[in-house]
C-alpha cells in the first residue's frame, strides 16, 4: 500500500472509532509507531481536526465528517457476502437493519460497481442445513438484547430450559450474544439463579424491558467465553478409519471436536478433542463397525458397555 492510500485508510480508521491508539494503527497497517506519528502529522497539516497525543490515542473532533467514502470492488463484494450470511443466520429485525444499511452502501457505489454487485448476487448463496429446524432464528430477539446491553436495561424473559424441560420466567442483565453450533446464545446475569448463565436464543418465547436499569459492571463477553472453555475438561481421542468411511462423517466430525487427520498406509488417523466422552461414545456407535478407537482406554470401555447393553435387549 502506498503512502497516500495508507493515510486515507488511517483517516477512515479514525472515523470508525471514538479513540484509536497509535499501536492499533501500527498493527493494522504493519508500520512502525514513528511512521504512524508522521502520518498523523500529515493529516493535521491537511486540516483534519485531530484530538489526542502520542501514547494515548487519537480522535476526530466531534462534528467533523467527510463525504461518504468510496468502496473498492472487493469491499463491496464482502458486504454482499455478509448480507447472505445475515439473511440466513440472524433474526428478522437484524436482517431488516442490514438490508437497509446495504441500500445506503450501494447508493455511494459507482455505476460499474453497482452492475458488478447485481451480477455477483446470483453467484453467492448460503445453504440451510435441511436437518435443522426451519426459522429457528425468527424470534431470537437479537436486536432487543443488544439495545438492552447498550442501555443497561434489565430484561424479563420467558425461557424453556432443555435441562429441566420446564418453562421459567426470570429477570436478566444481558452481557452479550454469540453464535455457536448453528444457534445464537445470550450470556446474562440471571437474577433468579444469582449467577451468570447462557441461554439459547430460540428457546426464549417472550422478552420485555422491565423499565429497570442495572449498575453492576459485568465481565466482558470474551472473558466469560474464555472462562467457560477453561472449565471444560478436554479429552483427546484418536481413532483409525478406512478412507472410504470418511464420507459418512460429514460435518458431524466438527461438532464432535475434530482436530486433525494423518494419512497411514491403508487408513486415516483422526484426532479429536471432546469435553464429553459419553457423547462421543454414542456418536461413535453409529459407525463403530468401520472405525477403531486407539485411545483413550476408558472411551473404549464405555463403548463396549453400551454395545453390551444393546446386545442384551
Amino acid at each position: 500500500m502506498n503512502r497516500i492510500d495508507r493515510i486515507s485508510a488511517i483517516l477512515i480508521h479514525l472515523q470508525s472509532r471514538k479513540v484509536v491508539k497509535a499501536q492499533d494503527i501500527a498493527d493494522r497497517f504493519e508500520i512502525s509507531l514513528r511512521t504512524v506519528y508522521r502520518d498523523i502529522r500529515t493529516l493535521e497539516e491537511a486540516g483534519i481536526p485531530l484530538v489526542g497525543e502520542a501514547g494515548v490515542g487519537y480522535s476526530i473532533m466531534d462534528g467533523y465528517r467527510l463525504p461518504p467514502v468510496m468502496f473498492t470492488t472487493e469491499e463491496a463484494t464482502a458486504f454482499l457476502t455478509a448480507e447472505k450470511l445475515v439473511e440466513k443466520l440472524t433474526d428478522g429485525a437484524t436482517r431488516d437493519s442490514y438490508r437497509s444499511a446495504m441500500y445506503k452502501i450501494k447508493a455511494v457505489l459507482k455505476s460499474t460497481e453497482k452492475d458488478y454487485l447485481e451480477d455477483m448476487e446470483g453467484h453467492i448463496e448460503v445453504m440451510e442445513n435441511r436437518y435443522l429446524p426451519k426459522d429457528k432464528n425468527e424470534s431470537s430477539h437479537l436486536q432487543q438484547i443488544l439495545k438492552s446491553i447498550s442501555g443497561k436495561q434489565v430484561l424479563n424473559m420467558r425461557y424453556f430450559s432443555n435441562h429441566t424441560q420446564e418453562n421459567t420466567e426470570r429477570d436478566v442483565e444481558p452481557v452479550g450474544i454469540f453464535y455457536s453450533g448453528n444457534y445464537w446464545y445470550m450470556v446474562a446475569y440471571c437474577r433468579l439463579r444469582k449467577d451468570y448463565r447462557h441461554f439459547r436464543a430460540d428457546r426464549i418465547s417472550g422478552m420485555n424491558h422491565t423499565g429497570k436499569n442495572f449498575d453492576q459492571q459485568h465481565p466482558s463477553l470474551k472473558s466469560f467465553l474464555k472462562q467457560v472453555s477453561k472449565e471444560k475438561e478436554l479429552h483427546t481421542v484418536v481413532m483409525h478409519v478406512p478412507r472410504d468411511t470418511l464420507k459418512y462423517f460429514g460435518d458431524q466430525k466438527y461438532y464432535n471436536g475434530f482436530v486433525s487427520q494423518k494419512e497411514l498406509k491403508e487408513r486415516v488417523e483422526m484426532t479429536f478433542l471432546t469435553s464429553s466422552l459419553e457423547g462421543f461414545a454414542r456418536w461413535y456407535l453409529m459407525f463403530g463397525d468401520m472405525a477403531e478407537i486407539k485411545s483413550p482406554e476408558n472411551l473404549k470401555a464405555r463403548v463396549r458397555e453400551i454395545a453390551g447393553r444393546i446386545a442384551g435387549q
